[in-house]
């Protein structure tokens, strides 16, 4: 990685009473890379996205963004200086539709009201926004469908529009395949390529390996909350170290 990171994690550790739950964490993230971050179940990988997006206050080292230490900073704050997350699980309005999701997203990113009943047109900024974000992702032609009834993969999608009109510098994914069925994945994985190719940033954290495998630039393998190895899909694949400790079996 050449140049200043856009996102920095710095001998980040975290531990909760007599438990550690991070140790030493190290990581440094280009503009316009997609990191992957792997690992076995409770491995830590939710946790250390918790810390970046300050959901947890890290109890050692420093999170930097674009140079800015935000380790102290709460979720609100890091949201407005350019971090966006998706959780596990879906975080809609489903009885709203598609647009009226995203329109919120654009209003809070604005700092205007961000009740769904005022009355916008369909020149209002917010709209045209959420328009052009569903379009984005692929949801266009569900723009007025209610948010509840979309199959889980054009949820996860929703949820990525909503990212986008947030307007964020770094993006996280946190198991974006998770729950979604497998006739959806090719359609979502697309997406997610295309955030790639358009020059944001993205961490991911999934379980599934040939998404991650076909999708990111470098991968994260975090081992009982210690960071084993770092280095390009296929670097880390033949890595006898992550073999032993995670994959289990030589691939």
């Amino acid at each position: 990685m050449t140049g200043q990171p856009v996102l920095s994690i710095e001998q980040v550790g975290l531990q909760i009473g007599g438990a550690r739950i991070l140790r030493d964490v190290s990581l440094s993230v280009a503009e316009g890379e997609m990191l992957g971050v792997i690992g076995p179940n409770g491995a830590g990988k939710t946790t250390l996205f918790n810390v970046i997006s300050g959901v947890t206050r890290a109890t050692e080292g420093v999170v930097r963004l674009a140079g800015v230490d935000i380790t102290r900073q709460p979720v609100h704050a890091r949201a407005r200086v350019g971090l966006g997350r998706s959780f596990q699980t879906s975080s809609l309005f489903g009885g709203l539709t598609a647009a009226e999701n995203v329109r919120l997203a654009a209003q809070a990113k604005a700092g205007g009201a961000t009740s769904p009943f005022r009355f916008p047109t369909p020149t209002d900024a917010a709209s045209r926004v959420a328009r052009d974000r569903l379009a984005e992702v692929g949801l266009a032609d569900h723009a007025e469908s209610l948010a509840g009834g979309l199959s889980h993969g054009d949820k996860r999608k929703l949820e990525i529009a909503m990212l986008l009109a947030m307007q964020p510098r770094v993006i996280l994914l946190d198991e974006p395949m998770a729950g979604v069925g497998s006739g959806d994945v090719p359609g979502l994985m697309e997406v997610i390529r295309q955030l790639h190719r358009g020059g944001r940033t993205v961490l991911m954290v999934e379980h599934h390996m040939e998404v991650v495998l076909g999708l990111v630039d470098r991968v994260a393998v975090l081992h009982h909350g210690e960071l084993l190895a770092c280095d390009t899909p296929e670097e880390v694949m033949a890595n006898a170290t992550v073999q032993s400790a995670y994959l289990g079996n030589p691939v």
